[in-house]
């Protein structure tokens, strides 16, 4: 059977006419400045890793998010990996050149996200125990955090990150880190823009960390094609970070090397496409509102609901609008590590089915991310809920409900069509292909 042959038999989908191009789920969007200051560049020659455009972009961020210092990187993984690193050394003090400053040490990680946010904690070689997610927000729960420090108390370092544009409970999750003395890197290459409502002040992700990154990746609300920048307010771990993006050189008139450096730079060309770009996330963050709230009003009456959100005490940027069927309301489905099955039935339907039913009009959703624990990679790694170790919870005898949040939202979950250059009418069809599979 071709792909998608299934649904020219299935009466469900009769009529359906494919989009001719394709919609994606998160593209870029253009608007022309970027031009004028990647133009700027190559006519002054500033084309490497220094020059005006990276200038203007650190200063810029910086103001808007509400610190004193940014460093413009060349991705979002690489911030990351270099606030991991200015944790550990922070902590453990500096590493010898061929082991990295967590070595030995355990880093509790939120479990539902991209790898970018974890594997940091490998490249520092750190043990990354993951941190169950909770239903309110998709995000770390406090709870599970809590929990971990009991089983783990000497863990220092918690790596948190923001799901969706959506900040986590961060209140709850700063208190429990306060009390056991341990940092935060904050993670909200998906949420820049977003606010979180904290002692009575509103304030952006990017800023509610003791190390804080955002990323400018080509599908992120605002985009520089790659890039990413590490966010302070500390003069000192600011200028660690550049030196160290720099290759670690020292001020000598040769290249003098006393700490490990890496190629981590932002280039004046990507700085430009940023600098293009910074003057419209406010109307991104609209457009993503729109396609949110058009998908809530046209699901409303189906067993589904919106990935959720805190009203009293966040405002998220809306990147991607995602959606969890109810539990009465699933199909049977099943996943192995690269392929699916699923069943139809009346009434019912499956992430896969709908996923694929998007797919055949020339749309594309995607899967929840699969949590970190679940990944072959980290199976071994620990995993905590708010009821104590996640893994191995199976045998019928012990006590305790062994809810697992966070595979509960991969197995129902999915990512919707998001792109702010989506129109109306497109929406409007995605929507029927998804009312179509409850059919």
């Amino acid at each position: 059977m071709e792909k998608f042959d299934f649904i020219a038999g299935d009466p469900r989908f009769s009529g359906v006419v494919p989009f001719e191009k394709k919609l994606w789920l998160s593209s870029p969007t253009m608007h022309g400045d970027e031009q004028k200051w990647v133009d700027d560049a190559i006519q002054t020659n500033w084309v490497s890793t220094v020059g005006a455009n990276i200038n203007e972009v650190e200063k810029q961020i910086a103001e808007f998010v509400g610190v004193r210092y940014a460093v413009g990187l060349s991705q979002g993984t690489a911030a990351l990996h270099l606030a991991t690193k200015l944790a550990g050394e922070k902590l453990y003090g500096q590493a010898k050149p061929n082991a990295g400053t967590l070595a030995g040490k355990k880093v509790f990680a939120s479990d539902m996200t991209f790898d970018a946010s974890i594997n940091p904690i490998a490249y520092e070689d750190g043990d990354a125990v993951f941190i169950d997610t909770e239903y309110d927000t998709w995000n770390m729960s406090p709870e599970a955090l809590e929990k971990a420090f009991e089983i783990y108390p000497e863990v220092r370092l918690v790596v948190i990150a923001h799901l969706y544009g959506t900040p986590g409970k961060m209140d709850e999750l700063k208190a429990v880190c306060d009390k056991h003395g341990a940092l935060i890197v904050e993670d909200a290459a998906e949420s820049l823009g977003a606010k979180y409502l904290l002692n009575g002040e509103w304030v952006e992700t990017g800023a509610l960390g003791d190390y804080n990154c955002i990323s400018f990746n080509g599908n992120k609300i605002i985009t520089g094609s790659a890039g990413g920048m590490f966010l302070t307010n500390s003069r000192e771990d600011a200028e660690k970070v550049r030196k160290w993006s720099t290759q670690s050189r020292e001020a000598a008139p040769w290249y003098q090397h006393e700490e490990i450096g890496y190629n981590y730079r932002m280039s004046n060309i990507i700085a430009g496409v940023v600098r293009g770009q910074i003057p419209y996330l406010a109307e991104h963050m609209a457009q993503k509102k729109a396609i949110y709230e058009r998908y809530e009003a046209g699901l409303k009456d189906l067993p589904v609901k919106m990935n959720p959100w805190d009203a009293e005490k966040s405002m998220p940027n809306f990147w991607l609008s995602c959606m969890i069927i109810d539990r009465d309301a699933m199909a049977p489905s099943v996943r192995g590590e690269v392929d699916y099955l699923y069943r139809s039935e009346p009434g019912k339907s499956s992430p896969s089915e709908i996923l694929d039913a998007i797919a055949s009009i020339n749309a594309e959703g995607r899967p929840i991310w699969k949590p970190m624990h679940m990944q072959p990679i980290y199976r071994s790694h620990p995993f905590i809920t708010a009821e104590g170790s996640g893994r191995a919870r199976s045998n019928a005898y012990i006590a305790g409900s062994g809810v697992d949040v966070g595979a509960d939202i991969f197995a129902r979950g999915l990512c919707l069509p998001s792109d702010n250059k989506m129109t109306p009418a497109q929406q409007d069809a995605v929507i029927d292909m998804i009312r179509r599979c409850f059919a």
